[in-house]
């Protein structure tokens, strides 16, 4: 695992302020990638298994994990927390919005325990040939932080092709914009998970953005996703 502190952060923030997400490539190792895919098929590491066709969430399954978090989902949970609270912070007072996260993860967990948010929300997601996901916000309740990451533990062009993250971002009074990148095996893709903020003549404003995977032409795709705040 690249180590998390030392990366260009600078950067990312700007790119997360220009565009609501950010991609990191070779944040994992293939090794690392393969241990975690090998996490799905060990049923009592997580707490529900989700059918997306069940719930017209797309066509795939997605499986939550249970706490205690396996040390490397754990470490990404909190490594990358850290630098994201500073700009998110940022956000809120960009936006007026009366909200301080704490400088660590566990902080934040003690929040939303608080407010009877006692799930947690780390995921795998496994799509299969035709397999797909429909735009979303993943908020979970009352406490959400507003960023979350996915790692792709999949080689595109080997293992799967197609499954592309898609973004679409509405702008107040115009069309929405849809942005689509296909992140390699070990990449990692930030992105907001609610809204980021835009300025404007007036001041900054809000520009809800969902995310989404399109289908799936052939192979297998499993891709991690780290969400910061638990659910309810």
């Amino acid at each position: 695992m690249k180590d998390i502190t030392a990366m260009s952060w600078e950067g990312h923030f700007q790119e997360l302020n220009n565009k609501g997400y950010v991609h990191i490539p070779g944040v994992l190792s293939p090794q690392e990638c393969l241990h975690l895919q090998g996490f799905y098929d060990d049923a009592p590491l997580f707490r529900s298994v989700i059918s997306m066709q069940r719930y017209r969430f797309g066509k795939g399954e997605y499986k939550y994990f249970n706490y205690p978090l396996p040390p490397l989902i754990q470490t990404l949970r909190e490594k990358f927390y850290q630098p994201l609270a500073g700009i998110a912070n940022t956000w809120m007072q960009q936006l007026n919005i009366d909200e301080v996260y704490p400088a660590n993860h566990a902080a934040l967990i003690e929040h939303c325990h608080a407010k009877k948010q006692t799930r947690p929300t780390p995921l795998i997601l496994k799509y299969q040939a035709e397999g797909f996901n429909t735009l979303h916000q993943d908020l979970y309740g009352e406490v959400y932080f507003p960023f979350q990451v996915v790692f792709v533990l999949t080689q595109k062009g080997k293992d799967h092709e197609g499954g592309e993250l898609v973004f679409v971002e509405q702008l107040p009074r115009a069309q929405s914009r849809a942005e689509v990148i296909a992140p390699d095996q070990g990449d990692a893709v930030i992105f907001t998970t609610n809204f980021r903020p835009v300025q404007g003549s007036k001041g900054f404003y809000r520009a809800k953005m969902k995310h989404g995977v399109s289908p799936l032409r052939s192979g297998t795709r499993y891709a991690l996703g780290v969400i910061f705040h638990d659910a309810s």
